[in-house]
């Protein structure tokens, strides 16, 4: 998560950048002298924030140049060329992804979707970053992961796919729908309409204004296209989280907090 990032980046430098670097020695030792078995790949799951910030128009290409503005997504860039150089030095059949915002089931509590979702539920108020007007293209969990498993499967070594959901909404926007979808479930709720619960709050320190996906190579190369229209994803995914509270019950009993992360508090590396 972006937020964490802020608060403790040495845990991101210890997961993406040398954690990688481990997992790609690991597969190296398996690919001997750069012969590997017949279909094997090292597939390389990335995020389009490497990229960094669009304007109003456009969207990130495989060739975008990498713009990174977190700890997170630096970390992750930082990842994106060590599976390239091992690729070109070493001769590792690497595939890399970058992928749009994840949505669905199970998603980790303090991710924007399950953070409206269970705060307007319990009638609480739903921090909003800035004014809401950050743009995210959003993708159903399921529709990524069969995008993984075709470029697991059928992905070109030494390529880059870009995977999206060709769904973009200002977060504002999306809370607003999420809001809608809780009324009509909870139509008895004290804090109905739900949307009355949104507050603006302080916004992330570099916050990028807008993400956005071409994805056009895996659909001409691998056939691949987003399944799951937004509309169906995000009431699914409510009618999840209003389900599971055992779920959510169990990470919280684990020592989840939801109080506001990611505004530059100072944690020394561990």
């Amino acid at each position: 998560h972006v937020d964490r990032s802020i608060d403790g980046p040495a845990d991101f430098i210890r997961t993406n950048i040398v954690g990688t670097y481990t997992l790609l020695e690991a597969a190296r030792s398996y690919v001997a002298d750069g012969e590997a078995p017949k279909g094997f790949r090292f597939h390389h799951i990335s995020t389009d924030e490497v990229f960094g910030s669009l304007g109003p128009t456009g969207a990130f290409v495989e060739t975008s140049p990498y713009q990174p503005n977190s700890p997170y997504s630096a970390s992750k860039a930082s990842s994106d060329m060590l599976a390239r150089a091992w690729g070109e030095t070493f001769r590792l059949p690497v595939v890399v992804s970058n992928c749009s915002n994840n949505y669905g089931p199970y998603q980790f509590p303090e991710k924007l979707i399950p953070v409206v979702v269970l705060a307007a539920a319990a009638g609480k108020t739903i921090p909003v970053y800035g004014k809401g007007e950050n743009v995210r293209d959003w993708l159903y969990v399921d529709d990524h992961a069969d995008a993984l498993l075709l470029i697991a499967e059928r992905g070109v070594p030494g390529e880059t796919y870009n995977v999206g959901g060709r769904a973009e909404r200002a977060n504002i926007d999306l809370v607003r729908t999420i809001c809608k979808l809780l009324d009509e479930r909870l139509p008895n709720a004290p804090s109905r309409p739900h949307e009355s619960l949104i507050k603006f709050v302080a916004d992330r320190p570099g916050h990028d204004l807008r993400y956005a996906v071409d994805c056009s190579k895996i659909e001409r190369e691998l056939g691949w296209r987003p399944a799951t229209k937004i509309e169906g994803g995000l009431a699914n995914t409510v009618d999840w989280y209003l389900a599971n509270d055992g779920w959510i019950e169990r990470i919280r009993a684990r020592g989840f907090s939801d109080a506001r992360i990611g505004l530059g508090a100072k944690k020394t590396a561990g």
